[in-house]
């Protein structure tokens, strides 16, 4: 992780923690990591995986771009491949590429790329799960169901199941869209509402 994005996701955990009214050591239990690994984060010497910065939005109750971006509102936003940070986890490097927020929801969207051979597993997290394949082929594991998708398929689920994602045929580029109901409007199960 570059400067940049270590010092934003340490400023935005920190802020946003100390918000919550959670120490060091509660934030640390609350996300299934280490108290030191958490530090390292909030110093922004940490080099934290997809698995990590996804636990912390869920300990948080906040999106995950809420803890990568600045904020702030352009009209006309190009985002830069060579400029971008990767998140990198066991099996996919997530790029964000735009985080949208209305009165009600918050949407985000990222490149997704998953590297062969891997399977990368999420034990859920709220909003609704949009995941389009533009490359590849890719089998997506939701609530123990298997669904084989290739180019132009996409599949979208409650992002509160347990899923998994299992490359097929070599690595595999997609989409990935996160819809979050904003903090102040959240429903039980985790979706927007009005989503079906």
């Amino acid at each position: 992780m570059d400067d940049s994005a270590a010092g934003l996701l340490s400023a935005n955990v920190r802020s946003l923690r100390a918000r919550s009214g959670l120490s060091l050591s509660a934030l640390a239990r609350r996300a299934g990591i280490s108290k030191a690994t958490l530090s390292e984060l909030e110093s922004g010497s940490g080099n934290p995986t997809i698995e990590t910065v996804f636990s912390l939005a869920r300990a948080l109750d906040t999106p995950v771009s809420s803890l990568l971006s600045e904020g702030g509102r352009e009209q006309v936003r190009v985002v830069r491949a060579a400029e971008s940070e990767v998140l990198s986890g066991r099996g996919a490097d997530l790029r964000p590429l735009r985080r949208e927020g209305t009165g009600i929801s918050v949407l985000e969207v990222y490149d997704q790329r998953f590297r062969s051979g891997t399977r990368q597993e999420s034990a859920g997290h709220p909003g609704t799960e949009h995941t389009i394949v533009t490359a590849g082929r890719l089998t997506a594991l939701i609530d123990g169901r298997e669904h084989d998708l290739g180019p132009g398929d996409s599949v979208w689920f409650p992002a509160s199941l347990p899923h998994a994602y299992v490359p097929r045929d070599g690595d595999v580029e997609s989409v990935l869209i996160l819809t979050h109901a904003h903090p102040d409007h959240r429903v039980p199960g985790g979706c927007v509402p009005g989503e079906d």
